[in-house]
């Protein structure tokens, strides 16, 4: 074999071994399903809580009102058009279908103070039972959940960071009645690879009982799939309209401070 002819078959083989190279598949990640980042016990204690007054209270004097009884006008549908949610006496609430909203200023270590009650007469059970949340940042659900006498996995319970964490007790005032969240919120911070340098953390408090106490907040709210880390800045306050049938949750009195 000549000189030549060796170094054509050596370059055939490493073309040939470079092919294959290129073409060797690996196992994809198994497909997750919902069920997968759920778990149900132990059920956080029931707790009887302070029951809301009938009237909203004055928010401070350095608050930023986001909702004063009378216009969405702070808040803007998550694709930027108006907020369509009806407001009425000195309520809003959700309206199926026209989707999340969103407040039109970014936030970033902040306390917000929101009311919210579900109808009386509310129906379903575990999820679908006035199932909503609100979202820190845009990224971080506190869920928003009817758990009076109604129970669901307890990571997606009232009160929970959604799919993490769930709170500490059950304090739900009963169907009709107005439940308050105080929730104090610090933001992430990020290393130049992306990564958390500090976690974001929150408090929540509901009906006067502590749920979260500076609980660590994991990563993104992941309905499939675990927490995400993903840098970002500033973001808003957001509400979701779950779609759920026996939705009709209704907001007052919602104010925040930054921090």
């Amino acid at each position: 074999m000549t000189k030549k002819t060796l170094l054509v078959s050596i370059a055939i083989c490493f073309g040939l071994t470079s092919i294959n190279a290129q073409v060797k598949e690996y196992p994809k990640q198994a497909p997750m399903s919902p069920q997968m980042s759920e778990y149900w016990i132990p059920q956080p204690a029931v707790v009887t809580p302070v029951k809301s007054p009938q009237e909203a209270l004055n928010a401070p004097s350095d608050a930023i009102i986001l909702f004063d009884g009378t216009n969405l006008t702070e808040w803007e549908s998550r694709n930027g058009n108006p907020a369509g949610w009806i407001v009425e006496n000195g309520v809003f609430t959700v309206k199926k279908g026209t989707g999340d909203i969103k407040t039109k200023r970014n936030f970033k270590d902040f306390q917000l103070h929101l009311e919210w009650k579900v109808p009386v007469d509310i129906t379903g059970e575990s999820q679908g039972r006035g199932n909503s949340g609100v979202f820190m940042q845009g990224m971080y659900e506190v869920q928003i959940l009817d758990n009076f006498e109604n129970e669901t996995y307890v990571n997606g319970q009232a009160g929970s960071i959604y799919k993490q964490t769930p709170p500490l007790v059950n304090a739900m005032n009963p169907p009709g009645e107005w439940n308050t969240y105080d929730i104090i919120y610090t933001a992430p911070t990020f290393k130049e690879d992306g990564t958390y340098r500090t976690k974001p953390t929150v408090t929540v408090i509901q009906n006067g009982v502590l749920l979260q106490n500076n609980t660590t907040i994991l990563g993104t709210t992941e309905y499939i799939g675990f927490p995400k880390v993903v840098e970002h800045g500033d973001g808003p306050i957001v509400l979701q309209d779950h779609g759920d049938p026996s939705e009709a949750i209704s907001f007052r009195n919602i104010w925040i401070r930054e921090l």
